[in-house]
């Protein structure tokens, strides 16, 4: 997790990015907002037993680095991608020093670097354009400026995906910018909003996969996507959790709630001024899937 020290919302992102919005408070309060919710939700994971490494984004030209999911990803085997960003500005939150403490602390073999293909106008933003069911081995993916399709198709031979790739709208007919703020997967469910996916062969083909992986569709409406209801994202803590913000809870109906508790135990994150950048507690989560390693005490 990246802790912001100059968090706004993004201008440079507000024009594909429709869940985004704007404060009506100055940039130094709004930036001091986003730190409070940011260390209260550290503070909550840990104390639920994750494991949680935070790293200080002082730059003022990276207002998005609370969002590190898109730019690298970690997976199991000891395998590292980097991914080409669409927006100038965000392709300045890759950092080296990230990359390195996860070497020192977990078992790395590579890490393949796609970020040389912006130059070529090719973005493929990590976990954000890309929901990735582990088990399966499918990369769903909603067709979009932050989602290349021939890099889509390189990374799922490289990492070993199908990749399932759809158009996606909201209620108002704008493009949806990032998978996962449409859908998140757990162990045992899958929360979609399935009825965003414009076609209705490649709806059924989705909710048929995700069934077929043996996990409880949980389908949400559009109104609960507004809220972050899919950017969540299953941990292990004490005991599984699925992070999400208080919003996200709120909006979600209590049999959905019911089917979530049958295998994990909602934690909701109180952080309301990080999402007017157009994300939420899942996008705030870079994933660690590599083998720590043993450290032998002196």
């Amino acid at each position: 997790m990246i802790r912001p020290h100059h968090f706004c919302s993004n201008p440079e992102t507000s024009g594909d990015n429709a869940f985004q919005t704007l404060s009506n408070r100055s940039a130094m309060d709004t930036s001091q907002a986003a730190m409070e919710e940011f260390d209260s939700a550290v503070t909550l994971l840990q104390s639920a037993g994750v494991t949680v490494h935070v790293f200080d984004d002082t730059s003022t030209k990276t207002p998005d680095s609370v969002f590190p999911n898109n730019w690298f990803s970690t997976h199991i085997g000891g395998h590292i991608a980097l991914y080409p960003m669409f927006a100038a500005n965000r392709r300045k939150e890759r950092r080296q020093d990230v990359i390195e403490m996860l070497k020192l602390n977990y078992r790395v073999q590579d890490v393949i670097d796609y970020s040389g293909l912006e130059q070529d106008n090719l973005s493929l933003e990590g976990t954000g354009a890309m929901v990735l069911d582990h088990i399966s081995r499918i990369a769903y993916t909603v067709q979009s400026n932050r989602a290349d399709p021939v890099l889509l198709e390189r990374f799922c031979t490289h990492f070993n995906y199908e990749p399932i790739a759809f158009e996606a709208k909201d209620a108002f007919g704008n493009d949806v910018y990032h998978t996962n703020v449409l859908m998140g997967i757990g162990t045992e469910y899958a929360l979609i909003c399935l009825d965003m996916i414009v076609d209705p062969t490649r709806r059924a083909t989705v909710a048929q996969r995700l069934e077929e992986s043996g996990r409880e569709v949980i389908d949400l409406n559009q109104d609960q996507i507004s809220s972050f209801a899919g950017n969540a994202m299953e941990l292990t803590g004490n005991r599984r959790l699925l992070a999400l913000s208080a919003r996200a809870l709120d909006a979600l109906s209590p049999s959905q709630i019911t089917t979530i508790e049958r295998s994990a135990t909602p934690l909701p994150l109180t952080i309301p001024t990080i999402e007017t950048a157009g994300g939420s507690v899942r996008c705030m989560l870079a994933g660690v899937h590599l083998t720590a390693r043993e450290r032998i005490t002196p």
